[in-house]
């Protein structure tokens, strides 16, 4: 599993908090010193947290497990987006739609919808629309891929969700805590850790602290991603070794 280098994540800025008249008193046990008006987070502590919300991603995604990822903030979309994509996980980078875990049936009738909208185009039923209802199928199509494109394959609700900044996606922590979905987050100085699972004390506004820590959460999901390919391969060769073995008795009868 990989490991937090506290060097790491002071070069990052991960230590840098909010101002202190912004602070969640929640938050002290995680804080290590106030400077020029803003709280300093004690980063032997973040490398302890972020090692143990590792070890627990690693464990769910060694047993086929999805986790999906959530951050509609400028500086984090794009990073979300990009580590997500390469770890084949589903994301949330637009606007979180209500009821995406709560109401998930609603959510799967809309994504068939957009799939039912790619088979039109490939069937050459789309061709036989009007001009004017081409257009207007072609702009919810567009919608609906902005807003869900990333969780089309996501037939299922997801073991664990992934937060940076729990206060802006407190509908989506509200979501999974109501289903008992486990929740890791990057939780600033003006949040409630309470609020999450596994909590990973940082900066929660700043794309190079955001991407540091998703780094580190990335190598320890492909170590369980790596980890459950090697499982399947070694049951595969097991049950062929059983095959032949078997079929060697009745051939020796």
């Amino acid at each position: 599993m990989a490991k937090a280098n506290v060097k790491d994540l002071l070069e990052a800025g991960v230590h840098f908090g909010h101002m202190t008249r912004k602070w969640n008193p929640n938050m002290a046990p995680y804080i290590f010193m106030e400077k020029n008006g803003i709280h300093i987070v004690d980063l032997h502590k973040t490398a302890v947290k972020l090692d143990e919300a590792c070890n627990a991603l690693e464990k769910l995604t060694s047993a086929g497990k999805k986790v999906l990822f959530v951050a509609t903030k400028k500086q984090a979309k794009e990073v979300v987006a990009k580590h997500a994509s390469e770890l084949n996980m589903p994301y949330i980078t637009e606007r979180w739609p209500g009821g995406m875990l709560t109401n998930f049936v609603t959510i799967r009738k809309a994504v068939k919808k957009m799939n039912s909208i790619d088979k039109m185009k490939k069937d050459g039923t789309f061709e036989t629309l009007s001009k004017k209802e081409r257009l207007q199928v072609d702009r919810q199509r567009a919608n609906l891929e902005k807003n869900l494109g990333s969780i089309s394959d996501m037939v299922r609700l997801p073991s664990a969700i992934f937060v940076v900044d729990i206060l802006r996606e407190h509908i989506a922590v509200t979501e999974a805590k109501k289903l008992g979905i486990p929740v890791f987050g990057i939780v600033d100085t003006n949040s409630d850790p309470r609020k999450v699972d596994f909590v990973i004390p940082g900066n929660d506004d700043a794309s190079k602290s955001i991407d540091m820590i998703l780094n580190v959460v990335s190598d320890s999901i492909r170590d369980g991603q790596s980890q459950r390919k090697a499982d399947k391969e070694k049951s595969k060769e097991e049950g062929e070794k059983v095959s032949a073995d078997t079929d060697a008795d009745f051939d020796a009868e």
